[in-house]
């Protein structure tokens, strides 16, 4: 068998990597490898060329290969990344043999196509280079399994080793190749409330008892960069979020379908969350978070930000109607917030905390020299841009950084 047809071969017969045939890579290979006349082999290996540029591998193609299997999910990856490495002889004989063919596939040069393609007079065509594979697959195969198990416990498998921040849109978890980078050492002021956020993060990711979480309080207080800070910080810890629209909560039977048996922790973000009295999805979040059928699964916990402490609009009206137990309706329109086990609250600061949050943006910017002057331009600015908040204070030092780069007054 020559070596095009022996590498159709082995890519056919994977059985627990098997998945990576999905991969848009894989799959051009595979057209490529099983090109069987002179016209769809051209137009496979320029397919194949094709997807290599576009994903900046053609100069390393055995390192795009081998990184498919960092990211499937399959038997091994799943059991992995829960923690159980007593596999049977069967399937850590499947892997170790998976893994070899990965490897021995990346290795594949562009003559050894062209040499057993059996088809004459081609045209020059582009030609990649075969680089190396990925660290943890260099070795033999007992030794590769080993370490991609390590892998696997720790980064978790699939797109949850790939992405750490996700969307639930269509019915699906979705990945967001590019989140906000929010660090918690960037978020001034509110130390107090991060900390609590913190401390029911770090309880939630070592499995012991931990809540749902409110944060609520003012505009541009740093709600929603909290939740993005705490991702950042701890996903190397196995920690993941999937932002939920309020419009999609009666979806969430369906989310929490497809993450229960993932072995990662999850955090449910809802964002800016608030209802009117006719809104449907108010009942769904009720259900949701105590007393519904659709359980929350352990590895999960719902934090959610609004401006509001209690999240059902309600007016005087609401108070002053005619209904009977009109107590009744009052507490059902404070009974959601209060299922929240934890509820934190982020209120304007003061004149006196903004300029100690303005003064610790200038020292992080490298800005200390400029601070009477920032000071003294700091409340002119709340006034104009809508008060005193952590945001506004941000949008300030990018201002001042703005004008001194273009070698401008920070009086202009």
């Amino acid at each position: 068998m020559n070596r095009m047809k022996q590498a159709a071969a082995e890519l056919a017969s994977l059985s627990i990597y098997h998945g990576i045939l999905n991969r848009t890579v894989p799959k051009a290979l595979y057209r490529l490898l099983w090109a069987d006349t002179k016209e769809t082999f051209l137009n496979a290996w320029g397919e194949f060329f094709a997807v290599l540029c576009e994903r900046e591998s053609s100069e390393n193609f055995a390192g795009h290969l081998t990184s498919t299997a960092l990211y499937d999910e399959n038997a091994f990856s799943l059991a992995s990344a829960a923690g159980n490495v007593d596999f049977s002889s069967c399937m850590q004989a499947a892997v170790e043999r998976d893994l070899e063919i990965i490897l021995d596939l990346s290795r594949l040069t562009p003559d050894d196509l062209l040499q057993s393609c059996g088809f004459s007079d081609l045209p020059p065509l582009p030609c990649w280079e075969t680089g190396e594979p990925v660290e943890l697959l260099r070795g033999d195969a007992k030794t590769c399994a080993q370490q991609m198990a390590q892998y696997y416990q720790k980064n978790g498998c699939g797109m949850y080793a790939r992405y750490r921040a996700f969307i639930w849109r269509d019915k699906r978890i979705l990945p967001v190749a590019h989140p906000d980078k929010q660090r918690m050492n960037q978020l001034k002021g509110y130390e107090v409330q991060r900390q609590m956020a913190i401390d029911n993060t770090v309880a939630f990711l070592k499995g012991y008892p931990a809540n749902n979480c409110l944060l609520y309080g003012d505009r541009g207080t740093g709600k929603s960069s909290t939740v993005k800070a705490l991702l950042n910080e701890y996903y190397p810890q196995g920690l993941r979020v999937i932002e939920m629209p309020k419009e999609y909560l009666m979806d969430f039977p369906y989310l929490v379908d497809q993450i229960a048996e993932i072995p990662m922790k999850f955090i449910i973000f809802i964002d800016d969350l608030s209802f009117s009295q006719q809104d449907s999805t108010y009942a769904a979040l009720k259900s949701v978070l105590q007393g519904g059928l659709a359980a929350r699964p352990d590895n999960s916990l719902i934090y959610a930000t609004s401006n509001r402490r209690h999240l059902l609009r309600e007016s005087f009206s609401d108070r002053e109607g005619d209904e009977v137990h009109q107590s009744d309706t009052i507490q059902e329109s404070l009974s959601l917030a209060d299922r929240f086990g934890l509820s934190i609250n982020f209120m304007l600061p003061d004149k006196v905390r903004f300029l100690e949050i303005v003064d610790q943006l200038a020292y992080q910017h490298d800005l200390k020299e400029y601070i009477p002057l920032l000071e003294s331009g700091a409340e002119r600015w709340a006034t104009i841009h809508g008060g005193r908040s952590p945001r506004v204070a941000q949008q300030y030092i990018r201002d001042a950084q703005a004008k001194l780069s273009l070698g401008k007054s920070l009086d202009d």
